[in-house]
Formats: structure tokens, C-alpha cells, sequence
């Protein structure tokens, strides 16, 4: 399904909607990539006769948005995690390749394309516990001549409400099951079945038109949580004398599968230090799922971390959850409680938050000084450049080269070559300075997060989003 907005296709570009589902042995049939010399993510090899070529995608398009979500903007690991936690379905805003490079020469600002009607609101996934006295505190009634639609009445003051539901509110969504596909005696079966615990999808009608009008189905994926018992967290450890300080062990769980399973976390560890609890499930090494990884592959990762390394996880309980709901368990993250709460009061954070500028600053890593001497194949690490601005970023550590030996990672910004600063030049300046060195080169790196932090926190207050750093050599093929 295609659809284009704008009728002077001459003067302004025309962003194109595709919307992608497959079935679940299915491949979305595209590879996205960030190539040398051009700007934004690119689709390329859409399988003919794929999902994505049924979808509209065509070969050179650049993604605008994921789910709602801007990505032009954002690093390429990012974009492809967006992917992945998507599901089985999502909205892909694009545009064609030439009339992306034509805005681009012509400075015309890319984000200003998307934006035309953003006045709705995103669906809200709540989750409602039933209060012994008044139950779950919620009834839906079925729209008159309308098949699977149905307005959400909460009890005001009941646990329905508290968990984030409105009065008008239209139900989309219950437990996993798309409700347009439901009778009015399904749904009050499932509601009867439903024990003590029910998460719902809802959106307010308002909103829920400009998603019709625009023929964009409202995922979860889209939704800002609400109330729920069960979030992943992201664990920053710091390597101490002892190493990190725990134990990765494979086990099989209740439901019989087997997971890398955190263990034995000694007193005082950095593991201890960062939240790490017995028994919590690893889902990520840096940003990369560990889901098709053995054990072996999961502690190589962990070893190329060098001194610092950041891990997912999430309880048992919570894996449970988002399973039987069909959603990834990474899909939201602990700590997204505060932003929920700014959003619905509007009210800025205060400043002893523990999402504030200065203990997030507090938080973040500090850089790190490496010695690299030449082997037979070079230093073993490959750099990019940030297409709209100065400086390098690491691309690919080799495997067993001096790069990784020394403890480089991907995503690492390059500060300092050689003692000299190189963050506000060019990849090719870079890459000299690193050539007049010899055989022997000094790398003072930043994690791309912590760098990226920095340079937002001196930037000047703008209400232009900053582009953060690309990598122009990774190519990711999505399945």
C-alpha cells in the first residue's frame, strides 16, 4: 500500500507511506544501507514480488520515519534496531532517491517534509491491574454500524484511568489481538478471561482519524507505554581489577527455551554497581541482540568491549510478558516512566530526576587512551566519516587485529590521533594523520553515546534537531 500526499510534485517532494506486514516465517525482502558519498538510509535489492515490493519500496528510496518516528537523523544501528523490534508489521515513511538529493542540494530541510499534519496523538499501551474493589474499572461498547470498533468507557478514578485510559477513548488492540478481527461476544469473553492484569491499545478518536484518513494501521510499536509491570534496562558496566564481576551461564527457563542468563553477581562488582540482579536475562551485548549468538560469540563481544561494555536485560517475568503479547522485549525500556510523566503533565523534569541533564552527564563514559603498533594487514580498524560534519567514527574492528586486541569497538569516535585533536576534521584528514604516524598509533575514543551527550549539552539551544553520527560503510540486510 502506497500513499502520496502533496499535490505540486514539481515544487515539493512527496514523501511516500509504505506499509509493510509479513507473515512469520517471512523476510521483509530489502537491505538498508549508508553508502559513501550520499546522504540518509538507503533501500536497496527489494526482492520483486517481496513484502517490501508489494509495500511500495523502490530501490534508492530514503527512510524518512519508522512507526511515526524520524530517522533521517539518527545512527544506522539505531534505525536497524527500530526494524527489528517492529514486529511483523510497520509504517515506513520514504522518499524517491533523486528528489531526496535535489532537497538536499537545494538545502531544503528534510525533517520539514514529514511533518504535515503531526497534530495527533500516539496510541497509549496500558497496562491495568484489577483493584479488589472496583475491578479493572473499564467497559467498551460497540460503535453502531461499524464491524470491530469499540469506545472505551473508564470508571473515573478506577484502575483503568489510573493506567493511562480516557473516557472516548477507541480500543484497538487487547492482549495481542487486533480487535477489528473481534465481535463484541469475543471481546467480552477475553475480558472475562482475562484474570487480574489486561493490556489494551487505545487512542483518542481525533488521533484515530488521522490514522484512517492516512490508511496507517496503529501499532503498538507506535505507543507511548503506560503503567507497565515489566521493562528491559540497560546496564553500563565499567571493567574493574577482577573483570566485571559475574557470570554468564546458559539455562533453559520455564517455558523450556534456553537464554544467557546473568549469574552470581559478586558484592561490590561493577556488575553489582550498575543494577545487575541474579537471574535476569540478557537480550543485548551493546545494542546488538544476542537472540542468534552462542555463548562463545556473546563473551567474544563482551571481550571486544575492552574496559567498558553495556548490557540488556530484562527479568524472566518480564520475558514472559512480552511474549505472550507478541511484542519485543526491548521494545520499551525502564526509565521511560519519567518521560511518560512529562508528557502527560508537561512539566519538565526536576533537576534531581534521575533522567536530568546533570546526572545524565554525570553518567557518562570517559574517554579512552589505546597504543596500536602496525601488523602484516594495517591496524585492523576501518573509520566513517559523519556525512553532515566533521570527524570519524570506527566502522570495523578486525577480528584478532591490533584494533580489537587493544580494545576498540564499533561506534567508538575518534577524539585525538597521535595527541592531536581531531573531532572537528575531516575523515581524509583524519586518515593522513593516522598514515604520518608509522607503524605506531595513540587513539584517544569516546563511546558514540557519551560523545553524542557532550556535544548536545554544548551545542546552543535550537529547535532543530541534531544529526548524529553515521557509519558509511555498514550495510545491514533486514529479515
Amino acid at each position: 500500500m502506497v500513499i502520496t500526499d502533496g499535490a505540486d510534485i514539481a515544487s515539493s517532494p512527496s514523501p511516500r507511506l509504505c506499509v509493510l506486514k509479513r507473515e512469520e516465517d517471512e523476510s521483509y525482502g530489502f537491505n538498508l544501507r549508508v553508502e559513501k558519498g550520499r546522504q540518509g538510509h538507503i533501500v536497496r535489492n527489494v526482492v520483486p514480488g517481496g513484502v517490501a515490493d508489494r509495500g511500495g519500496l523502490r530501490d534508492g528510496d530514503r527512510l524518512l520515519e519508522i512507526n511515526n518516528r524520524y530517522t533521517d537523523d539518527l545512527p544506522h544501528s539505531e534505525v536497524a534496531r527500530m526494524i527489528k523490534v517492529s514486529g511483523h508489521q510497520m509504517c515506513l515513511l520514504v522518499l524517491d532517491g533523486e528528489e531526496y538529493e535535489k532537497a538536499v542540494s537545494r538545502g531544503q530541510d528534510i525533517r520539514g517534509l514529514t511533518r504535515d499534519d503531526k497534530s495527533f496523538q500516539p496510541p497509549r499501551l496500558c497496562h491495568i491491574t484489577r483493584d479488589p474493589a472496583s475491578g479493572l474499572g473499564i467497559s467498551f461498547t460497540p460503535l453502531e454500524g461499524v464491524k470491530g470498533q469499540f469506545s472505551v468507557s473508564p470508571v473515573a478514578g478506577g484502575a483503568a484511568e489510573k493506567a493511562g485510559v480516557r473516557k472516548g477513548d477507541r480500543l484497538v488492540w487487547m492482549d495481542g489481538a487486533v480487535v477489528s478481527d473481534l465481535t463484541f461476544s469475543a471481546l467480552t469473553r477475553m475480558m472475562k478471561k482475562c484474570g487480574n492484569y489486561i493490556t489494551i491499545l487505545v487512542i483518542d478518536t481525533e488521533s484515530e482519524k488521522y490514522y484512517t484518513q492516512k490508511r496507517m494501521p496503529i501499532l503498538p510499536t507506535m505507543a507511548v507505554p503506560y503503567n507497565l509491570p515489566y521493562r528491559a534496562r540497560k546496564l553500563h558496566l565499567d571493567s574493574g581489577p577482577k573483570g566485571y564481576g559475574f557470570l554468564l551461564r546458559l539455562e533453559k527457563v520455564t517455558s523450556g527455551r534456553t537464554y544467557h542468563v546473568l549469574r552470581e553477581v559478586d558484592k561490590g562488582s561493577p556488575a553489582e554497581k550498575a543494577g545487575m540482579k541474579d537471574g535476569e536475562l540478557l537480550l543485548e551485548v551493546n545494542g546488538e541482540s544476542v537472540e542468534s549468538l552462542s555463548h562463545e560469540e556473546i563473551v567474544e563481544r563482551v571481550k571486544q568491549s575492552g574496559q567498558q561494555v553495556t548490557l540488556t536485560a530484562i527479568s524472566p517475568l518480564g520475558l514472559d510478558f512480552y511474549t505472550k503479547l507478541g511484542l519485543s522485549p526491548v521494545l520499551f525500556y525502564e526509565g521511560d516512566a519519567a518521560a511518560e510523566k512529562e508528557k502527560q503533565s508537561n512539566v519538565p523534569a526536576s533537576a534531581n530526576s534521575p533522567q536530568s541533564p546533570r546526572n545524565e552527564m554525570d553518567a557518562l563514559r570517559k574517554p579512552r587512551l589505546y597504543s596500536l603498533e602496525k601488523g602484516p594487514f594495517g591496524f585492523g580498524i576501518n573509520l566513517g566519516c559523519f556525512p553532515k560534519g566533521p570527524g570519524a567514527v570506527i566502522t570495523q574492528v578486525t577480528l584478532g587485529g591490533p584494533g580489537q586486541n587493544a580494545g576498540l569497538v564499533v561506534g567508538d569516535v575518534v577524539i585525538e590521533v597521535n595527541g592531536q585533536n581531531v573531532e572537528e576534521k575531516y575523515l581524509e584528514d583524519v586518515s593522513l594523520l593516522m598514515k604520518k604516524g608509522g607503524r605506531s598509533l595513540s587513539l584517544l575514543v569516546m563511546d558514540g553515546a557519551s560523545h553524542k551527550k557532550i556535544k548536545e549539552a554544548e551545542a546552543p539551544s535550537t529547535d532543530v534537531t541534531e544529526t548524529e553520527e553515521e557509519d558509511d560503510s555498514y550495510e545491514l540486510t533486514i529479515l
